[in-house]
C-alpha cells in the first residue's frame, strides 16, 4: 500500500498535470480554430489553469433544495478520489509505479467501472431532468463501450504473454511496439478510450446544447472543480494506459536496431509519449462534430463489440498455435 507522503505526491503531480493540460488544450484549440487562447494571466497565459482554479475554489456552493444532500455532497469526492486511486498501478519507470500490483490491468478495469457511481449519484441527487438525462447517458455509453475495452484489455494480455502486469507489458516491447504490429489493434482501443473519457465527439452526457451541463449542471465551486479534475484525470489516465500496451512505456524509440533518445530519462520519455497522445484527443475534439445518441450506441454495440471479439479470437488462435 502507498503511504502518506506518496499520497500527497500522486494528489499534487495529478493536479498540475491536470491545470496545465487545461491550459494546452484551450491553446492548442485556439491555434487550429484561428482564434486567441489564454494570454492575459502569466507568461502566455500559463497560468490561467491557477486562476480558475482558485477562482473555484473561492466560489460559493449551492446545494439545491430538492436535492439530495448526502449523495449531491458525496459523488465529487468519489469521481475525484477514484480517479486518484487508480493512478499508482501506473508504472512510469522501470521500477516507478507506487503500487506493484500483479494483476494491475484487471485493478484499472475494476476502477474504470466504478468511476460511473458518481457520475450516477450526481445526476440523480440533483433532481433536476438535465443532470439526471445525462447520468443515464453515461451509465449507458460507459457500460457499452466498456465491454469492448475489457475484451481489449484480454486481447493485450495474451499478446504481451499472458501477464496482467502494466511493467511486464512494457517489457515486452523491447524489439517493437505493439501499436505498430498491430496498428489497427491501436486505433480501435484509442477510438474506445476517448468513449470512454466521454470526450467529443462521444460527449453526449455533457452536451451543452441539449442538457446544459449534463450530470453536472447543478454543481458549483470547489464541487465542479472535482468533477473537472476527475474527468481529465481519466483522460491521462487511458493515454498513460495507451502508451504501456502500445507505445512501450517509458522505453526509447528503436528503430531497426537503433535507439532514439536514448539519453533522456525514462519519466521525460513516458511524459511525452502521454502528452502526444493527449494532443491528439484534442485534435479528435476540434475536428469531429457530435454523434446522435442512437449512433453512439449502434457505434459500440454493431461495430466495436464485434470488432473486439474478432481480435480477441484471432489473438487467442494464434497465441494457442504457436504454444503447442
Amino acid at each position: 500500500m502507498i503511504n502518506l507522503l506518496e499520497a500527497v505526491l500522486i494528489f499534487i503531480g495529478l493536479l498540475l498535470a491536470v491545470a496545465f493540460s487545461t491550459v494546452s488544450e484551450r491553446k492548442f484549440l485556439a491555434t487550429m480554430q484561428r482564434r486567441r487562447g489564454p494570454e492575459v494571466v502569466g507568461f502566455w497565459g500559463l497560468l490561467q489553469a491557477i486562476a480558475d482554479a482558485v477562482k473555484l475554489i473561492t466560489k460559493e456552493i449551492f446545494i439545491p433544495s430538492s436535492s439530495t444532500g448526502f449523495l449531491f455532497r458525496g459523488a465529487p469526492y468519489i469521481s475525484i478520489l477514484i480517479a486518484l486511486y487508480m493512478w499508482p498501478v501506473i508504472p512510469f519507470t522501470e521500477n516507478g509505479a507506487f503500487m506493484d500490483v500483479n494483476l494491475s490491468i484487471l485493478f484499472l478495469y475494476a476502477m474504470l467501472s466504478l468511476h460511473i457511481y458518481s457520475v450516477i449519484f450526481a445526476g440523480w441527487a440533483s433532481n433536476s431532468m438535465y443532470a439526471f438525462l445525462g447520468s443515464l447517458r453515461c451509465a449507458a455509453q460507459m457500460i457499452s463501450y466498456e465491454v469492448s475495452l475489457g475484451i481489449l484489455f484480454l486481447s493485450a494480455s495474451i499478446i504481451h504473454g499472458n501477464t496482467m502486469s502494466l511493467s511486464s507489458m512494457v517489457q515486452s516491447q523491447n524489439y517493437i511496439w505493439l501499436g505498430v504490429a498491430m496498428f489497427p489493434f491501436f486505433i480501435l482501443f484509442f477510438v474506445i478510450s476517448v468513449a470512454e473519457s466521454n470526450r467529443a465527439p462521444f460527449d453526449l452526457p455533457e452536451a451543452e446544447s441539449e442538457l446544459v451541463s449534463g450530470y453536472n449542471t447543478e454543481y458549483s465551486g470547489v464541487y465542479f472543480a472535482f468533477f473537472f479534475i476527475g474527468e481529465y484525470c481519466h483522460i491521462l489516465l487511458m493515454c498513460a494506459l495507451m502508451v504501456i500496451l502500445f507505445l512501450g512505456g517509458w522505453s526509447p524509440i528503436v528503430i531497426f536496431d537503433i535507439v532514439i533518445l536514448k539519453d533522456i530519462a525514462p519519466v521525460t520519455i513516458f511524459s511525452a509519449k502521454v502528452l502526444v497522445l493527449f494532443y491528439f484527443f484534442v485534435v479528435v475534439r476540434a475536428s469531429l462534430p457530435r454523434y446522435r445518441y442512437d449512433q453512439l450506441m449502434q457505434l459500440g454495440w454493431k461495430i466495436f463489440l464485434p470488432i473486439s471479439i474478432a481480435i480477441f479470437f484471432f489473438v487467442a488462435t494464434y497465441h494457442m498455435a504457436f504454444s503447442l
